[in-house]
């Protein structure tokens, strides 16, 4: 209420950039209230901020799932990319932000929309262990060896850049589960196998093996 009253008093028009500006900070906020008021006084649902974000964009990076949902019912752009290329949808699959996630799988999300690092929403998905977050991709049509700038697949990105832990391993299990390349090697033609055995990543290898990898 106090935003509100800020906005009245000063008597900026309603859709204003200061409107533009009171969305995104209701969106960290997860204040429906006053991002109800905004839109319905005519702020666009898809206004940037100084750094190129959407509301959207904000609210999941803060993991507003409330302010999410009520800014996609409004007709936020799930794709809308910053400054660093990110969009709602990117982000929520790169952070595990699994409920936001799913919001913008249903509102339309880009499944072959990349990253600064030309990678899809799965390949970061599975580098840093959200398994929940991997399985839900894996439902859609998304490109399992997707290959980013730096030349690894989800697959590789797991092995490489994970520790070896079991969530990273359930996460083998399922891109290979879902017909993931166990020879497309990276850049430097290391496979997957090649890069699990150096790390010693003992379960990692065996599912490898046992699903027909070679070195």
């Amino acid at each position: 209420m106090r935003r509100r009253a800020w906005l009245m008093v000063l008597g900026l028009p309603l859709g204003s950039r200061a409107h533009v500006t009171a969305l995104a900070a209701a969106a960290e906020a997860g204040d429906v209230a006053t991002l109800r008021w905004l839109l319905d006084g005519g702020t666009p649902v898809d206004g940037r901020d100084a750094r190129g974000r959407t509301a959207l964009l904000v609210a999941t990076h803060a993991d507003r799932v409330d302010a999410a949902r009520l800014l996609i019912a409004r007709g936020a752009d799930v794709n809308a990319k910053d400054e660093l290329q990110d969009s709602p949808f990117l982000y929520a699959g790169a952070e595990g932000r699994l409920q936001i996630l799913r919001l913008t799988l249903a509102a339309g999300a880009d499944l072959k929309s990349t990253n600064r690092y030309g990678g899809t929403a799965l390949i970061p998905a599975a580098h840093h262990g959200h398994v929940e977050t991997v399985r839900e991709l894996l439902k859609t049509r998304i490109d399992v060896d997707h290959v980013n700038r730096l030349g690894w697949t989800a697959l590789l990105e797991a092995i490489i850049l994970g520790d070896g832990g079991q969530p990273h391993t359930e996460i083998v299990r399922l891109l290979v589960t879902h017909g993931a390349s166990l020879q497309l090697a990276d850049a430097q033609g290391v496979t997957p196998l090649q890069h699990a055995e150096r790390r010693g990543q003992t379960a990692i290898v065996q599912i490898l093996r046992s699903a027909g990898a070679r070195r």
